[in-house]
């Protein structure tokens, strides 16, 4: 049962059509000729998402922009964004734009995704004569060093590209409220990674809680693996406040691409790893790098997945040993951000044949082309292992070739049943996190830490957001009165007050230092104790090390 099995879906037999969309000129036709002339060369012919899309944003529409990856979602959102700040009908010297994603990393490869595009739409205005706003990509996360982050609310970027958690952090202070007062658009990318899980709950409150600073904007999110597509549009939509109680949903439309991605997926088990038997400590590792080792010789570029930092580590510590040079790097969320982007980057040069990564690198950054993918262990979901496979194949109309290795009976049977659901994009059903009462205490804290409310409207307010539109008014005062300091009187130190509450004028805000312990321990990614580690000599940072690793 452990001869390599191999499934080609039939799309992939096919030839692959090189004709235009319907209605790919008339879409190029709604922006500025010298961008539209740029895409053309740069670019080439819009795919069957962007044809369909760009009419829709132009007319006002929100989207949810569903294709396979490298369909052209990401430069679907932005080459609008672009247009309208290229014509200068959205203002120089204010945020126009937000782009959020779940990951820092992505979003360093989006703003220099956006930096070439940009100097080559400058240097053809400049050569016809005609002028070119100054527009600025920056990020805000965590990696964001404090001084870059103080000249940022002086000056503030036209394109802004952050993470939920830093979106909460900007919303929980004055100066960087002022920077999100002039919303035109704001883009979701990679949606499906956050809206089954309470990270969903603190961006998608956070988005709602912008309508209230800029007023209505444009609401366009990105994924390669949602299901289903109705609910999480509505999940993006949230709720159009109309009077009190009464609220309309925001229409959110749904676009799907037509494009069938292709997959060529294997699920393999090396004869050498069977003989010496899996139940023995490591001794499946020997014979499994000489089969990775096999694949990345007969590739230009490997991306080698894996569930866990520390198998990452153990199978990039095979690959390079004995080595004089480094065969594969390792790429995880402990590596220091320079590290990361150093690896990233000599992929993507073709000095370096092959990278070991976890899920720090499943969503869509730049590594460059990628001959095959290899998933050690059955990823955790159908989403992810399609997410991962993608990434192999990943221009319009390429075959993702991806290989399993299963490393146990169990792992077998999983890697048997994803190779299919692979082949037919089958994936799960996403079930966003609803009244999730946590999260909502460190909204409530972050909204009155920026003004004083009456508590009718802060109610009215947060249940304006999909996650809270069933959220009963005992629960809400139960949680405001948790935060005022009803528990006090425990042994828990962490129930002291955060808010005051006036019950004459029936107002709340937030006292003296709440926000503060916001800043420290806010958001939902659980806090697991981190430690620098850098080298003696110099000091610079190899990364981190947490309780868990």
């Amino acid at each position: 049962g452990r001869v390599p099995r191999r499934r080609r879906g039939g799309a992939s037999d096919g030839p692959v059509s090189s004709a235009a969309p319907p209605g790919a000129e008339d879409a190029l036709e709604l922006f500025h000729p010298l961008v539209r002339r740029w895409f053309a060369e740069r670019v080439g012919t819009p795919t069957d998402v962007q044809a369909a899309a760009w009419p829709r944003i132009a007319a006002g529409e929100h989207l949810l922009v569903t294709a396979p990856t490298g369909s052209g979602k990401t430069l679907t959102a932005f080459l609008w964004a672009l247009d309208r700040l290229v014509r200068g009908d959205w203002p120089e010297g204010a945020t126009s734009v937000l782009y959020v994603s779940p990951l820092k990393a992505l979003n360093n490869d989006i703003q220099r995704n956006l930096l070439g595009p940009l100097e080559e739409l400058r240097q053809r205005f400049g050569a016809a004569g005609e002028p070119f706003p100054s527009i600025r990509a920056l990020t805000r996360s965590g990696d964001t060093p404090p001084e870059d982050r103080r000249r940022m609310l002086r000056q503030p970027p036209e394109i802004l590209i952050t993470t939920p958690e830093s979106l909460n952090l900007l919303l929980s202070s004055g100066g960087g409220r002022g920077l999100l007062t002039g919303l035109q658009c704001v883009i979701l990318d990679e949606i499906h990674a956050v809206v089954g899980s309470k990270r969903g709950v603190h961006l998608i409150t956070a988005v709602e809680r912008l309508v209230r600073l800029s007023g209505e904007f444009h609401r366009l999110s990105l994924s390669a693996t949602v299901r289903p597509l109705d609910r999480v549009a509505a999940f993006v939509g949230g709720f159009r406040r109309l009077s009190g109680e009464r609220y309309e949903p925001r229409p959110v439309a749904v676009l799907r691409s037509s494009a069938t991605k292709r997959y060529d997926v294997s699920v393999r088990f090396p004869e050498a790893a069977d003989a010496e038997g899996e139940n023995q400590d490591d001794s499946i590792w020997p014979a499994m790098a000489e089969a990775f080792e096999e694949i990345i010789a007969g590739n230009r570029s490997t991306l080698l997945f894996v569930n866990a930092r520390r198998l990452c580590e153990k199978i990039t510590r095979f690959l390079n040993e004995g080595r004089e040079q480094p065969l594969a790097y390792a790429h995880h969320g402990s590596l220091s951000r320079k590290i990361r982007e150093v690896v990233e980057r000599r992929l993507k040069e073709g000095g370096l044949k092959a990278i070991v990564a976890t899920n720090s690198l499943e969503m869509g950054i730049d590594i460059g082309a990628l001959d095959e993918v290899v998933l050690v262990q059955s990823p955790p979901s159908v989403s992810s292992a399609v997410q991962r496979a993608g990434r192999a194949g990943h221009q319009v109309g390429e075959v993702s070739k991806a290989t399993l290795y299963p490393t146990h009976g169990h792992d077998f049977l999983e890697a048997a049943v994803l190779a299919a659901q692979i082949d037919a994009h089958d994936i799960e059903e996403i079930h966003p996190v609803t009244g999730a009462l946590d999260v909502l205490a460190q909204v409530l804290v972050s909204m009155a830490g920026t003004e004083s409310w009456d508590l009718d409207e802060l109610y009215d307010e947060v249940r304006a957001s999909f996650p809270y539109r069933h959220l009963g008014r005992r629960q809400f005062d139960l949680v405001v009165d948790m935060l005022a300091g009803r528990y006090a009187g425990s042994r828990v130190r962490d129930l002291r007050p955060r808010l005051t509450v006036d019950r004459l004028d029936n107002t709340v805000e937030a006292r003296k230092g709440a926000l503060r312990q916001l800043y420290m321990s806010g958001g939902t990614i659980p806090d697991r104790g981190l430690f620098n580690l850098r080298l003696e000599d110099c000091g610079a940072k190899l990364g981190e090390l947490d309780e868990e690793f």
